[in-house]
């Protein structure tokens, strides 16, 4: 008997069937509990979204993270908080329905300004994208100071830098921005038609108007970005400049 072989089997790890074999496995069944077990724990326990890489780091090996948390997200669909997903981070929030209950409790937060607001948007839409580039889309000139608000509340951050004259910095969202506004995905922005319902959009468009697509992967650098160095990080004032003994 080779060595190992007495070990219990994980049906649901990460394979084709995902975990519906542990449906007629009563051992795996229970190790599939075990694991959202632990999983609920992780996640309950920390301030901030949880990623799949971070469970997988904790959870016992063999464990598919994925298929773990699509049947607690279920377990948890008609409670009153949900497990929800932002970007790859997994979080517990107030069921949606129910989020009136914690209007008195919530401490108000400063409301952000209108060019806030629509510089939140154009790099939400269009990331990655530059100043220069917001200002053309906007049309008038956008302030540093309104970059840094949206920087300090963690919705927005520096990706990398456009390989332009200038290599200008690069922004986007972040996975806070994502759950924040319970998305997902960047895909899940709302699109036109949504955006007309809504009266942020005239019904009257041009013709010839189209949404901008958000990235599928907002974490990749496209071809035309290259990444912060330290030098770069130095230069914008988020790392603090090294010391070189003489």
């Amino acid at each position: 008997m080779t060595e190992g072989a007495n070990a219990a089997p994980m049906p649901f790890a990460n394979d084709e069937d995902g975990f519906t074999s542990a449906a007629d496995n009563p051992a795996a069944r229970l190790q599939l509990s075990e694991a959202m077990r632990m999983a609920e724990a992780i996640v309950f326990a920390s301030a901030e979204p949880v990623t799949e890489k971070q469970l997988a780091e904790r959870l016992p090996d063999g464990v598919g993270v994925a298929a773990v948390m699509a049947e607690l997200r279920q377990v948890y669909e008609t409670r009153g908080v949900n497990l929800v997903k932002a970007g790859d981070g997994w979080a517990f929030r107030t069921a949606g329905d129910l989020a009136f209950l914690m209007s008195r409790e919530t401490v108000q937060q400063k409301k952000l300004s209108r060019p806030a607001l629509e510089v939140l948007a154009i790099i939400a839409y269009h990331q990655p994208v530059t100043r220069a580039e917001i200002e053309e889309v906007r049309g008038v000139e956008t302030s540093k100071g309104t970059l840094d608000t949206l920087m300090e509340t963690g919705w927005v951050r520096m990706r990398g830098r456009r390989r332009s004259p200038g290599r200008p910095v690069t922004y986007g969202t972040t996975d806070t921005f994502l759950d924040h506004f319970g998305l997902e995905e960047l895909r899940d922005l709302p699109g036109m038609e949504e955006l007309k319902g809504a009266g942020l959009l005239s019904a009257r468009m041009p013709s010839n108007f189209s949404m901008p697509q958000p990235p599928a992967d907002p974490d990749l650098l496209t071809d035309e970005e290259d990444p912060l160095t330290d030098i770069d990080l130095e230069e914008l004032g988020l790392l603090t400049p090294r010391v070189e003994d003489d």
